[in-house]
């Protein structure tokens, strides 16, 4: 399947998780979609790349390690991503992989995933945190971020700052999840 038919393909994915599964599925099964994936995936500006984006979450549920080989390419554009029904998907993304890192299991995100993805899953999570995004990018953020802290000693001040700076004007939602990742903060 060219790049191209995959676009067009995407054309039939919609928010049922039957149709997102399947497709997830597709590129489980025929890994050399996985780039082709990621490349419509951030073309950022089409509306199709948030249907890319969707069935690469479920790619990533489903099995977060084929994922491997493309770390670079997606840690690399990840803050590029900019509409809204891409940006969740890519954030819950990214909380798998910080989530698989920090695993008691054992398993191979926690030596594919690199200082510089990190580095880069970092800057993406915080400019959810500071943008005008939706509550569950800032909620995978926050997640990510308070793992992440645990090896850089920065996050954790920096985190619970705005955390506490935006409190008041956020939703319930956002509310309970700060909450709950400011007191582990500080314990």
């Amino acid at each position: 399947m060219t790049t191209k038919q995959l676009y067009d393909e995407l054309n039939y994915v919609n928010h049922s998780r039957e149709k997102r599964l399947h497709y997830a599925n597709l590129v489980i099964d025929n890994p050399d979609l996985i780039p082709k994936l990621l490349d419509i995936l951030f073309m950022v500006d089409d509306k199709i790349s948030c249907r890319a984006a969707w069935v690469f979450e479920f790619m990533c549920g489903e099995n977060l390690e084929a994922a491997i080989p493309y770390l670079d390419d997606f840690t690399k554009n990840v803050s590029k991503v900019h509409l809204d029904s891409a940006v969740r998907p890519v954030a819950k993304v990214c909380e798998y992989l910080v989530k698989a890192y920090y695993s008691k299991n054992d398993n191979n995100i926690k030596t594919a995933l690199l200082p510089q993805h990190k580095e880069r899953i970092i800057e993406a999570c915080f400019d959810y945190m500071i943008n005008d995004e939706k509550i569950a990018p800032k909620a995978y953020a926050m997640n990510s971020l308070y793992l992440l802290g645990q090896d850089y000693d920065w996050i954790h001040p920096e985190l619970a700052l705005i955390l506490e700076r935006d409190y008041q004007m956020q939703s319930s939602g956002f509310k309970a999840r700060a909450k709950h990742i400011l007191k582990k903060i500080k314990k």
